[in-house]
């Protein structure tokens, strides 16, 4: 198999437009998003910055990113206001002048008659372009996105709006870098996503198990450990490096969860999807979050039966049935209570499985026991029902998404292990 790597070695440089950014009005998500899309393309985003939406600050920093690197990705500032100042930041960094397209020109005015809207000459703003450059259609919105090559470097314009960004980026920006060289055509690397051992221990395993020259990287993620083998100086391709991730499968045990980016969410709705099984949710502090993972999913219809938010005590007792003696015994934070959860959610929605969560996620709360961010999960199957005890750390948010991805990895776990027990029971 060929190598993955790209033909050549590509630095880029991400800047981000918008004083909204700088404000903390929105989260800065392009940087996420981009910096794991190039490094697997092969490609170093040397640098990143954000920039208000002023001429003299934005035209300097393009200026310097175009003159240090060999890709530079703009996003934002594209749009028909007169803040939307990329194009004229950009060509006025590279002393270009401003060109209509008149393909952009037609597509814009064909989607705003199909909406039923006057074109305005501040909308004709979106469809100039820096001379030479190609402009990106955006069927997602009306801002076209712009490409310019040129001297050995390309300068990639993408629009704000993440539902424009990242589909314009992937099927349009890609390809061409990919065909310029500067992009590998799979992945430059092999993730390894673990969940359960940290990434010190397994570094620890996975070191000796690399040819001289590989790379090793870590990055975690509430609970999630991912390891990724690039080639480095060893020239390996990428059967060579599935071999290593493998191996590492073998070395982790259960605690592998995939080579790839597939989430546990993911993982668990394919899992049932095959088996033909449902799932019932029963969610108390994670008001929910569980059951909106699983339905992010595309066809989670056929796995999800049906999820119930059972927040106090009254609703634990009016939707899921879990008798008042119970909670008053062993509190609504219990193994006790999350196994009934459990198996109260299989039972109201006739579901093969039932999975549930209760605990404290802060800031108040707890017990001497039981502290903030003590968790109980609860699961159910035709086999049997189990609870567990887990104690995670961080703040309310932090509580809640940390229990649900130790909620989807031990669905996962037991899916594998009680899967050919519970076909054997049903039978």
């Amino acid at each position: 198999m060929a190598q993955t790597q790209s033909t050549r070695s590509c630095r880029a440089h991400l800047i981000n437009i918008g004083d909204e950014l700088l404000e903390g009005v929105r989260p800065n998500g392009h940087l996420v998003w981009l910096g794991e899309q190039l490094a697997r393309k092969g490609i170093r985003l040397q640098q990143a910055s954000i920039v208000r939406d002023e001429l003299a600050p934005m035209v300097e920093e393009i200026r310097q990113a175009w003159a240090g690197c060999d890709l530079v990705i703009t996003t934002g500032g594209l749009g028909p206001t007169t803040d939307d100042l990329t194009r004229e930041a950009v060509a006025q960094a590279l002393g270009l002048p401003l060109v209509p397209d008149p393909e952009a020109e037609v597509a814009l005015r064909q989607r705003f008659a199909k909406i039923g809207r006057q074109v305005s000459d501040l909308d004709l703003r979106q469809c100039r372009v820096p001379q030479g450059a190609l402009s990106l259609p955006n069927p997602r919105g009306t801002s076209p996105g712009i490409l310019l090559e040129r001297d050995g470097k390309v300068l990639a314009m993408l629009p704000g709006p993440g539902l424009e960004l990242q589909p314009l980026f992937a099927e349009q920006v890609v390809p061409r870098l990919r065909a310029c060289g500067s992009a590998c055509d799979g992945d430059a690397y092999v993730q390894v996503r673990t969940y359960g051992i940290g990434a010190a221990p397994l570094e620890a395993k996975i070191r000796p198990l690399l040819l001289p020259g590989m790379q090793l990287t870590f990055g975690t993620h509430s609970g999630v450990v991912d390891a990724r083998i690039s080639p480095g100086s060893s020239g390996a391709c990428r059967d060579r490096m599935m071999e290593v991730a493998r191996k590492v499968r073998d070395e982790v045990g259960d605690d592998f969860v995939c080579t790839g980016h597939a989430c546990l969410a993911s993982l668990a709705v394919e899992r049932l999807a095959k088996l033909g099984r449902t799932l019932a949710v029963a969610e108390s502090c994670t008001g929910g979050l569980l059951a909106s993972r699983l339905t992010d999913i595309p066809g989670a219809s056929a796995a999800v039966a049906g999820s119930i938010v059972s927040y106090t005590e009254d609703a634990k007792m009016t939707l899921l049935g879990i008798p008042a003696d119970l909670l008053a015994q062993h509190g609504a934070v219990s193994a006790e209570v999350a196994a009934a959860m459990a198996t109260a959610a299989a039972e109201k929605f006739g579901a093969d499985y039932g999975l549930a969560v209760t605990g404290w996620a802060g800031p108040g709360g707890g017990t001497p026991d039981d502290p903030v961010g003590t968790v109980y999960l609860g699961y159910a199957s035709s086999s049997g029902v189990w609870s567990r005890r887990i104690v995670v750390a961080g703040d309310r948010a932090q509580v809640k998404i940390r229990a649900v991805n130790a909620a989807l990895d031990w669905l996962r776990r037991n899916l594998s292990r009680y899967a050919v027990e519970d076909a054997v029971h049903g039978a």
